[in-house]
């Protein structure tokens, strides 16, 4: 097995060893489960060891495994590396993108700035893919992600779009009925709306004195998996929801939600682009990050028109 053949293994093998599995791996690349199977084969045979050791759960890596990813890694980086510096000479960025953003705001601030960026880049195609959970960007093939909150550390980077607040708001007609919370602590006597895949205990981020953050414990009556659904609830007097302001400024202007407990709105939660180490950028994924910078920054779309208090 020599020349291209031993770089194709090597990469298969790096995916095998990132998606945990050699389905996954296959599924990944895409290839068949067979081909992927015969080129670890291959490379076991090639170095004379055992690379891999199958469990009943999840393949783990020998000694030997271990250095020849670290080392393969490496390797294949550097090719890349070669691959998107003469790419990035071609006059036009070319391929698919596949891009993850939470529904609301994927739907609402994102979707409807692709037909001018497809106008742009004529050369170029978008997956839009609208979730609200966290993707794993390398086991889903993502190009581009854009997360909200606090990041754990990692080797994607990370590049700051904007900030948003959440709020805390209900129904004229439900505060008065139920009145008016005053302190966080307060919620445990109302009817919380919680946006949520599983519901159960809950847990709802506010400041404390005007300095420190604390969380309260919620135990929602009504859990959603739609802020949108969460918010038309609200409006019909069901209880109190925690939203972006932005989402929900024209009814609070409107007078058809009251907003609650400012005085423990905790700190605005930063919004950021993911995507691989710069290294590993495409140029057509670059140039989605540049102009999703640009048409934010020219639109502030989480402005609100409510000042922070």
């Amino acid at each position: 097995m020599g020349g291209l053949n031993q770089f194709a293994a090597m990469a298969t093998f790096v995916r095998v060893v990132e998606t945990g599995s050699l389905s996954g791996a296959a599924r990944a690349i895409p290839s068949s489960l067979t081909s992927v199977s015969r080129q670890i084969a291959a490379l076991e045979a090639q170095y004379g060891t055992q690379l891999l050791l199958r469990t009943t759960r999840r393949l783990a890596l020998t000694d030997d495994g271990r250095l020849l990813y670290d080392r393969a890694k490496s390797v294949l980086g550097e090719l890349r590396d070669i691959e998107l510096s003469l790419s990035s000479r071609q006059s036009r960025p070319s391929g698919r993108l596949r891009v993850s953003a939470p529904i609301l705001m994927g739907r609402l601030l994102i979707a409807p700035l692709l037909a001018d960026f497809l106008r742009r880049h004529a050369a170029v195609s978008v997956d839009l893919m609208l979730v609200d959970r966290a993707v794993d960007m390398l086991e889903e093939d993502i190009h581009v992600a854009i997360r909200v909150g606090r990041l754990p550390d990692s080797q994607l980077v990370a590049r700051k779009l904007a900030e948003l607040r959440m709020i805390v708001c209900a129904s004229p007609d439900y505060l008065h009925r139920r009145g008016v919370p005053q302190t966080p602590d307060d919620l445990s006597k109302h009817d919380c709306l919680v946006f949520s895949d599983t519901p159960g205990a809950g847990e709802w981020r506010f400041r404390a004195s005007g300095k420190t953050d604390c969380k309260i414990q919620i135990s929602g009556r009504l859990w959603i998996n739609s802020l949108d659904a969460l918010v038309l609830a609200a409006k019909d007097g069901a209880g109190i929801v925690r939203v972006p302001s932005w989402q929900v400024a024209p009814e609070i202007a409107a007078g058809r939600l009251q907003r609650i407990l400012t005085a423990a709105e905790p700190p605005a939660t930063p919004v950021h682009l993911l995507l691989p180490p710069s290294r590993l950028a495409s140029p057509r994924t670059r140039i989605f990050v540049d102009y999703l910078v640009e048409r934010w920054a020219g639109s502030r779309p989480f402005a609100d028109g409510v000042r922070p208090t």
